[in-house]
């Protein structure tokens, strides 16, 4: 049996400003030798350093379609930006105008390589794993344009030749012949026709693209909040608050735990360093969903009442179905009404105040805090950075052992960096565990 081709592109690009000099880095290997294949570099005047990661980006897909090494090849592209991974993948919406062109030509880059029978995947690696392709780009920023490749282009139905020195013509590539060039555009003088960057006609050396802030967590104050795994109660419905029965997590919602935990190092490593402590609500599924994340980071979990969830009073252990027929008025105050209580629970307005005095405690260690906790909590968290009221607030979705950030600034500004993150409950790296819901596949992050 033949194997397919495998290779790995690495790319990277940096900006000495932000927007400044910039400059981007890309290379091909062989996946199976680590032969390296191709080389490319160039510097771009003065861009942002997303723009820079990108053109690496389309510099290293664009090698590997020159080379004709694409047919029916897995290739896995690596780069130390989350920012383009994620946008790449589709798990994070693209804000800025430039920023969807580039993405846009980094795709059409990817169809033709499908078209080919390959195959494309990007995966974020750490920095000091991404060492050529960022010291490709510190070249490209002194101002030196690299085009090497050693194979020589496949001829149609044959395999790329090695080669031991560049060819005299190569040197000569113009390193803009790597991007989508409206030649035909007849108002535009030459020098800016070559970065369009898709339909666009932007100069690069005119380009301006602010950061984004990205789920890397960069505030002075990181806040995840991981709402608790199931337990009988939430797979039946029931209402389980403050002073209620109080169960703990079932099979299922020990496995979405540890998984949760799983999904909270890997975004803590991402971070800045600094102080990091869990704390749950006094509740045993928080407890315990709280436990498991605090285990696998090495920490010790700190209980805090103020983190439970809304006492319901009478109504806690009933179905909602049940409480939609018997209550139905007085449900819908409950989620209306800042002042409603169901006989012998807690008000809205009674939840805020608590949680908000939590939160302030939270905001006030600096560093990563994760917080173990409840639904109406992670509403009464959302609405108040949000400015969303009790009513609407309910529209807010937060799955079991979702996590949901939010970055605190030293100017006292916050922002929600993501909501409702449940990927790590569907990774098949993890396998699956026995017990789970009808056509839902719960993960069991044990073994990473």
């Amino acid at each position: 049996m033949t194997l397919r081709p495998a290779l790995v592109v690495e790319a990277d690009g940096g900006s000495r400003g932000n927007p400044g000099v910039a400059g981007y880095g890309a290379l091909v290997r062989d996946a199976r030798t680590g032969e390296l294949l191709a080389e490319r570099a160039a510097p771009l005047g003065k861009a942002s350093n997303n723009v820079a990661e990108y053109t690496g980006l389309v510099a290293g897909l664009q090698a590997v379609l020159d080379l004709g090494l694409a047919d029916d090849a897995t290739i896995e592209v690596r780069m130390d930006s989350k920012l383009v991974v994620e946008q790449m993948s589709g798990r994070w919406k693209i804000k800025h105008e430039d920023m969807r062109r580039l993405a846009m030509q980094a795709r059409r880059l990817v169809d033709a390589i499908q078209q080919r029978g390959g195959s494309v995947e990007l995966t974020w690696v750490p920095r000091a794993k991404n060492g050529a392709a960022d010291a490709l780009s510190n070249v490209a920023m002194d101002g030196e344009t690299v085009v090497r490749d050693h194979v020589r282009p496949a001829s149609e139905g044959s395999t790329a030749e090695t080669v031991s020195e560049q060819d005299d013509d190569q040197a000569s590539v113009d390193p803009w012949s790597l991007l989508e060039i409206d030649e035909d555009e007849p108002d535009q003088p030459a020098d800016a026709l070559r970065p369009t960057f898709g339909d666009g006609r932007v100069p690069l050396s005119d380009v301006y693209v602010s950061d984004e802030t990205v789920p890397t967590l960069e505030g002075q104050t990181r806040l995840i909040l991981v709402r608790h795994g199931v337990t009988d109660f939430t797979q039946r419905h029931l209402l389980d608050g403050r002073g209620g029965a109080d169960p703990a997590l079932n099979a299922t919602g020990m496995a979405q735990a540890r998984a949760a935990a799983v999904a909270v190092r890997r975004l803590v490593e991402r971070s800045q360093p600094g102080p990091l402590v869990v704390v749950s609500s006094s509740l045993q599924r928080a407890r315990q969903t709280g436990q498991a994340i605090a285990d696998h980071l090495g920490v010790a979990r700190e209980e805090d009442r103020d983190w439970d969830e809304q006492g319901f009073g009478e109504w806690d252990g009933r179905a909602m179905g049940d409480l939609v027929r018997d209550h139905g008025d007085e449900l819908l105050r409950l989620r209306t009404d800042p002042d409603f209580a169901p006989p012998g629970g807690e008000t809205r307005r009674e939840l805020d105040a608590r949680v908000g005095e939590a939160l302030a405690r939270a905001i006030g260690r600096g560093g990563t805090v994760v917080v173990a906790t409840h639904r109406v909590v992670l509403m009464s968290v959302l609405g108040r950075l949000l400015g969303v009221d009790s009513g609407r607030a309910w529209s807010i979705a937060t799955a079991p052992a979702s996590l949901t950030a939010i970055e605190v600034w030293p100017d006292g500004g916050a922002q929600v960096a993501f909501v409702n993150d449940t990927h790590h409950l569907y990774d098949p790296a993890f396998g699956d565990v026995e017990e789970r819901p009808a056509n839902v596949t719960i993960v069991d992050a044990s073994r990473d």
